[in-house]
């Protein structure tokens, strides 16, 4: 399924001449090492926003509490939508009444690399191991470096899936554990969700 196929659910929930989201399709995937983003939404709720990057989209999972730096801490994540690669940069206000409407920051941001293997230890194409519900990489970014896995434990069936992030024990060491969302500034500016809210509001 190619990318403008992949982005139709972000694109169904989305007035583009309303929100200043990046609509997608301008950034072509590169060779280079797939990226992440972790962005703090002020939303509804309060939650942290995973992406990995897989192939032509981000691939997405809201996390409550953000990522954890303690591999027997278990998080659970909660798939949404693909979103365009551009999204990696997004950082300001959307407007109340649109989807998803509150602020957000780039907490962080950086690249990964796969490690899924089979018994093997073969490696293993990355959006397959995600197929199968289980999928390993490593976090390069500011603020979060180390193994982490992403682990589905709840199928489909009934339309919610329901994931794990978790710190994989032998991660190394490095790296941090997710903020007081109100207190944490953006990797990209050094802003505050306040202020990006003041500023960009």
């Amino acid at each position: 399924m190619g990318g403008a196929d992949r982005l139709r659910d972000y694109h169904g929930k989305r007035h583009f001449d309303r929100t200043a989201e990046p609509r997608g399709g301008g950034r072509e995937a590169e060779d280079a090492r797939p990226r992440f983003v972790v962005q703090i939404h002020d939303a509804r709720r309060m939650h942290f926003d995973f992406r990995l990057q897989v192939g032509d989209v981000l691939r997405s999972w809201s996390v409550p509490k953000g990522p954890s730096a303690d591999p027997r801490d278990k998080r659970p994540a909660v798939p949404t939508e693909d979103h365009p690669l551009e999204y990696e940069e997004f950082e300001g206000v959307v407007p109340r009444g649109e989807y998803g409407g509150g602020t957000v920051i780039v907490w962080d941001h950086g690249t990964y690399e796969p490690l899924s293997h089979d018994r093997r230890g073969r490696p293993v194409d990355f959006a397959r191991s995600l197929e199968r519900g289980h999928a390993t990489f490593r976090l390069h970014g500011a603020k979060l470096r180390g193994a982490y896995a992403l682990t589905r434990f709840r199928g489909g069936e009934d339309g919610e899936e329901a994931w794990l992030l978790v710190r994989a024990a032998t991660g190394g060491s490095g790296g941090r554990g997710a903020p007081d969302p109100r207190r944490a500034r953006s990797a990209r500016t050094g802003r505050t969700l306040a202020q990006v809210a003041r500023e960009d509001g």
